[in-house]
Parts: C-alpha cells; sequence; structure tokens
C-alpha cells in the first residue's frame, strides 16, 4: 500500500477564531453599544467598524468587585470564558465585539446549562432586527 489510508472522518467544520479584548477603549466602547440582561450576566455587544482590520468574533470579560472577592471574581470569569467558547464559535457573528459582565452571586452560582441558554438567548435578541439601533 502506498501512502497512509484514507481518513474515514470528516474535517471538522471552520468555526470563527475568538481573540480576547485586552485593552480598556475596546470594553468603554463596547459599554456604550447593544446590550442584553439575563439572569446570569450582561451582554454588551458591538459590529466593529470595517476599517478595523478584525474579521473574527472578539470577546471580553469582566466582573465588579459586587461580584465577590478576587476568588469569586475569578470563578465567575472562567465560566463566563467556558460558556463563550462554548456557544460564541456556533452563534456568534465574525466583525463582532462581545463583552460579558458577571453579576452578583448568578454567574458563580447558576449551572452551567443555564449560563448557556442564557448566552444563546441573549445573542439572538441583541441580532433580531429589533434590537438594531439606527
Amino acid at each position: 500500500m502506498d501512502g497512509p489510508p484514507p481518513d474515514a472522518t470528516p474535517a471538522p467544520a471552520v468555526l470563527p477564531c475568538l481573540t480576547t479584548l485586552k485593552k480598556r477603549a475596546d470594553f468603554l466602547i463596547a459599554a456604550r453599544a447593544r446590550r442584553q440582561g439575563t439572569g446570569s450576566f450582561l451582554l454588551q455587544a458591538r459590529r466593529r467598524d470595517p476599517a478595523e482590520n478584525d474579521a473574527g468574533i472578539r470577546v471580553g470579560f469582566t466582573c465588579s468587585k459586587k461580584v465577590g472577592n478576587a476568588v469569586t471574581r475569578n470563578r465567575a470569569k472562567r465560566r463566563l470564558r467556558a460558556v463563550a467558547r462554548a456557544v460564541l464559535p456556533r452563534l456568534g457573528r465574525p466583525g463582532w465585539d462581545y463583552v460579558l459582565v458577571g453579576r452578583p452571586g448568578a454567574t458563580v452560582s447558576r449551572p452551567f446549562d443555564a449560563l448557556v441558554r442564557d448566552l444563546e438567548t441573549a445573542l439572538a435578541a441583541v441580532h433580531s432586527p429589533r434590537g438594531r439601533q439606527p
């Protein structure tokens, strides 16, 4: 037999790349854009200007001291990162920035599947034609 055997598994679907927001200015711009509250967190979303040279999905995470001490805030952000990795490649739109803001008590204690559902419904609301701002 010449060469490797043919691979029987299909090629994985190409998913958009998630990039983390790091600059404060990006968070401030997203804070002025569309937002959708859920029981677990607040979602802020904005479509980037075409002049910005990044077509992927960018996401940021933040939790204020109202969420709790440093350990609690870090746990909340870890959970938000996990939810974003699970949902945004499927439902996020390339060319958009998303910021997930943790809520006191709810982000840490809510079941993970409820967090996933919350992000799915928040994304649907943000991207609905009703939610469009002029």
